[in-house]
């Protein structure tokens, strides 16, 4: 499993639909929080179907969950953005975490899941030597 951590430092991972609630409830478990956003993130996974139709009719690319200007300013937003993906049969979900949701948190919660963790790091030295 990659965990991707963009310029921004907001973390992003592709999951089986099966995995992301697990994994978003985990994650809020460990961070302490109840927010919003993990409330209406887990809505969209549970709803799946329904939540991918409307990205499509919609033409975005991501789903973002609601979230509590309260939450932001404590710092407890866990779910930035969610992009519901279908292949065929199969139901991936890429749930993007809040840039203040700590790495090692991801980390220790994906391998609790199972998943061996790799993390992908975007900088801006990348960025410019691919642009060159």
């Amino acid at each position: 499993m990659t965990l991707e951590v963009d310029m921004g430092k907001y973390k992003s991972v592709r999951v089986p639909l099966d995995v992301a609630e697990r994994l978003i409830v985990d994650v809020s478990k460990r961070l302490n929080v109840e927010s919003k956003d993990v409330m209406e993130a887990l809505r969209i996974v549970r709803n799946f179907d329904e939540f991918y139709e409307f990205q499509q009719k919609k033409f975005k690319d991501y789903v973002v969950p609601d979230k509590d200007i309260s939450d932001m300013i404590r710092g407890a937003v866990v779910v930035d953005s969610m992009k519901l993906i279908k292949e065929g049969n199969k139901k991936d979900v890429v749930i993007t975490f809040d840039r203040r949701v700590r790495e090692d948190v991801l980390e220790e919660s994906l391998k609790s899941l199972g998943f061996e963790v790799i993390v992908k790091r975007s900088d801006l030295k990348q960025l410019l030597v691919k642009q060159a």
